[in-house]
């Protein structure tokens, strides 16, 4: 899913759209007990309650992709007939009315989710009649050829309110509040099938992630089945490794300075594109050589690749680089510098000794005074 799919759906979450036919959940405590369940028809709700589903279900769909939101696709050994696909599938199908999947889908929610503490697995049936669009971008609410039925699951954190004073209108005085349990927005969660060409992927769900360092493995794993995706973090040490692993003694300033440039020029031309820039292994193979890297040092490139990231392995560009930022750190000092400038920082050897030389355009401020002579 791109960024315009997922907008679409989400702008589904208000009340002059919404088209939720039923909204569950399974209250769990901190021992996996299920304390509770509930089910209920969406639009039968008060007002004031579909607001704050709303805003979950909205953060449920909100993040950057790649890093929050992460397309996954389901493999051949996912979609067999005992296979987490076709779990979700029947229970999709069944627009939650089957009290037996319900069940069995907390169960295996509780099983696959680890977490310390009380939590709120929501999930909701939604039947959405997608709008033609014509030719210029513009819908036709009159046009519609499929229905995009689909659930989503928003697992939430329940835990106590902060103590405190509050004022007692009664008594017209100040009084320590009642703590109770507030149920939080979700740490993780997923739509399935996705929503691709505007149109029903059963073979690929959007997952999300509140932590993109912490993707939920073992849900991902169990619950639905796909390959887990390389956390952000990850992603960006694992580049890290890359570089210096296939350079290595020739991994000087000039040449990492240059694939910063390189990189962020492939992400300003990339930036009207609807899907973000992913970046495989010869893709980073290309970035190397057009930064300067000569082929005696490619020549471990792959194997250092592979063992790194992994073969098949899609890096973010936008987890790998700030476009905004150009940091020189040694173990004393750290410089940043304007991406633009970088030009203005090289390295040179003064009185035998490696020394970053910072050329002066301009003033110099030290703790925001203006020193002079610098």
């Amino acid at each position: 899913m791109i960024k315009r799919e997922i907008s679409e759906i989400k702008r589904q979450f208000t009340p002059s759209n919404c088209s939720i036919s039923r909204i569950c959940g399974c209250y769990v405590d901190g021992e996996k007990n299920k304390k509770t369940t509930f089910k209920e028809a969406f639009l039968s709700l008060p007002e004031e309650d579909m607001f704050k589903y709303f805003e979950i279900l909205r953060k449920n769909l909100s993040g950057t992709l790649g890093r929050n939101l992460l397309n996954l696709e389901f493999p051949l050994e996912a979609e067999t007939e005992d296979g987490p696909h076709q779990f979700l599938l029947q229970l999709r199908n069944s627009k939650l009315q089957d009290d037996a999947l319900l069940e069995a889908f907390y169960d295996r929610v509780i099983q696959a989710y680890d977490y310390v503490g009380n939590y709120l697995i929501l999930l909701i049936h939604d039947a959405y009649d997608i709008p033609g669009k014509t030719s210029d971008g513009l819908e036709m609410e009159d046009a519609s050829d499929e229905v995009y039925s689909y659930i989503l699951c928003s697992v939430c954190p329940v835990d106590l309110s902060k103590p405190g004073l509050s004022y007692n209108e009664l008594e017209h005085a100040f009084q320590n509040r009642v703590r109770d349990w507030v149920v939080g927005m979700p740490e993780l969660g997923f739509l399935f099938p996705a929503f691709n060409d505007r149109s029903t992927d059963l073979h690929a769900s959007l997952f999300y992630s509140k932590d993109v360092n912490d993707l939920h493995d073992v849900f991902i794993e169990q619950m639905l089945g796909c390959p887990i995706p390389l956390p952000a973090g990850f992603q960006k040490e694992s580049f890290q490794t890359i570089i210096e692993e296939t350079l290595g003694e020739a991994c000087s300033y000039e040449t990492v300075k240059t694939i910063h440039e390189n990189l962020s020029e492939m992400l300003e031309e990339h930036k009207d594109e609807p899907e973000p820039l992913m970046l495989d292994k010869y893709q980073v193979r290309s970035l190397l050589e057009n930064s300067g890297v000569e082929e005696t040092h490619l020549e471990s490139f792959d194997k250092t690749f592979d063992e790194t990231a992994g073969e098949r392995a899609a890096i973010l560009a936008s987890n790998i680089i700030n476009t905004r930022a150009f940091e020189v750190k040694t173990p004393d000092v750290i410089v940043k510098v304007n991406p633009d400038r970088a030009d203005l920082v090289e390295t040179r050897e003064i009185d035998g000794r490696q020394c970053l030389v910072i050329a002066i355009d301009g003033g110099v401020e030290v703790n925001g005074i203006a020193v002079q002579g610098a």
